[in-house]
Formats: C-alpha cells, sequence, structure tokens
C-alpha cells in the first residue's frame, strides 16, 4: 500500500464526511423527506445493505463482526439484530456520535463504536468484515491492500463494494460534479472487478482467500457492487 497515498485520502475523506456532509448523511440515512436523486441513492444503500448483510448468514450469534466505515450505524444495527457483537468504526467522529444515538437500547449491548482508522490493529480480530461503500475512495490497489490487512485478523468472510468501472458510472460522476456539494458523494475511484481479483490472486497476505459471491446494485445515481472474499 502507499502510505502517502492511502495517508492522504483517509485525512480528506474525514474532512468531507466529518464536516462537509454530516447534515445531508445524517438526512440520507434518517427517514425524513429527501429530493429524487437523494431518493435513489437512499433506496440504493438500503438494497445493497441488505444484501451484504444476508451473504453473512441469519443467525450471527457470538460472531464478532467489524462495521469497517460504519456511518450512521445502519448496518451495525442490522448485524446486531442477529446476534452479532459489532464493532463499528469509522474516520467521522461526527458520524459516529450519531449513529450511537440512534441504536436501539435492546441491542446497544451489542455495538463496540470507535471514531478512527478502520485498519487500527487494536480492535482485534473478527468473524466477518464489512466494508459498504468505504473503500470506494481509494486506488484499487491500496483498497486491496487495506482489505488484505483485514483479512490477517479475520477468520471467516470479507464483504465490501466498489463503484463498478463503466462508461455509465464515468459520465454520472461528471454529471455528479454539476450538482451542490451536499447532494454528491466526494470523488469516487471506480474499480475493475477483474482487476481486483488479479491483485488478489497475487497478493501473499491472501493466500487461501477466494472469491466468493458478486451482485451490482442499481439506483438512479446510486451504483454500487458487492464482493464477497471468503477464507479456505
Amino acid at each position: 500500500m502507499s502510505e502517502v497515498s492511502y495517508q492522504q485520502r483517509r485525512g480528506q475523506i474525514e474532512n468531507y464526511f466529518d464536516r462537509t456532509a454530516a447534515a445531508a448523511w445524517a438526512t440520507l440515512t434518517s427517514d425524513a423527506p429527501v429530493g429524487r436523486i437523494r431518493t435513489t441513492v437512499r433506496a440504493g444503500r438500503d438494497r445493497m445493505r441488505a444484501t451484504l448483510v444476508s451473504w453473512l448468514g441469519e443467525d450471527l450469534t457470538g460472531k464478532r463482526i467489524l462495521d469497517a466505515g460504519c456511518g450512521t450505524g445502519a448496518l451495525a444495527v442490522e448485524a446486531a439484530r442477529r446476534g452479532a457483537q459489532v464493532v463499528a468504526i469509522d474516520l467521522s467522529p461526527t458520524l459516529v456520535d450519531l449513529a450511537r444515538t440512534r441504536i436501539p437500547l435492546d441491542i446497544a449491548h451489542l455495538v463496540e463504536f470507535h471514531s478512527g482508522d478502520m485498519l487500527d490493529p487494536a480492535l482485534g480480530r473478527f468473524d466477518h468484515v464489512v466494508a459498504m461503500d468505504s473503500i470506494i475512495h481509494y486506488q484499487t490497489d491500496d483498497a486491496v491492500n487495506a482489505l488484505a490487512q483485514l483479512a490477517g485478523r479475520t477468520s471467516g468472510s470479507i464483504v465490501f463494494t466498489f463503484a463498478p468501472r463503466t462508461p455509465v458510472l464515468a459520465a454520472m460522476i461528471s454529471l455528479g460534479r454539476l450538482f451542490p456539494r451536499g447532494d454528491r458523494a466526494p470523488w469516487l475511484e471506480p474499480m475493475a472487478e477483474s482487476r481486483i481479483a488479479h491483485l488478489m490472486k497475487g497478493h501473499r497476505a491472501l493466500d487461501g482467500w477466494s472469491c466468493g459471491r458478486t451482485q451490482r446494485v442499481s439506483s438512479g445515481f446510486y451504483k454500487s457492487q458487492a464482493m464477497e472474499w471468503l477464507r479456505a
């Protein structure tokens, strides 16, 4: 991993979500009425979150899960409702504080919130790692290297999303730059599934891991693809 590249991009992402767009994301991830663009994004994120959680299994009792890039905590809530012990971390302290206020009291004891780097080894070991829309702002090499670091502390699976490299998405990213900042996410780094698989197969830290399921979700301005990595 390019440490300079990763650290620089991480700082930019933290600044965006903790300052520029915190209020917009609080609204997007609530039940409050939103405009047409955000409605499609909300629907897409809901579908993607349901997909990733379903890949983890119906009964997660006794499983320790890292929600890497937890945002306002919706996925952590769903995993905890299935019995998981969830460590939820995000770069934005503002979003993490909001996530704490949204956790239902009956499952609050199952979710441990942190603000900081998802790669922090002090977070411990996990049965599963979920990274929903949290590596989409990194170059492909940096994203794979970050996931490889997490793989070293994961016994079961890593499920994550990336922005698929397609002509349609490239056009939409360009068009999205015309919208107000509050209506758009920061820079995306579209990735090719074949490139991810190639880097994964050649990564020494990923010996014994293989690609599992993939699924694409397309909902208006939300274009994302899920991928599952499995430890043999």
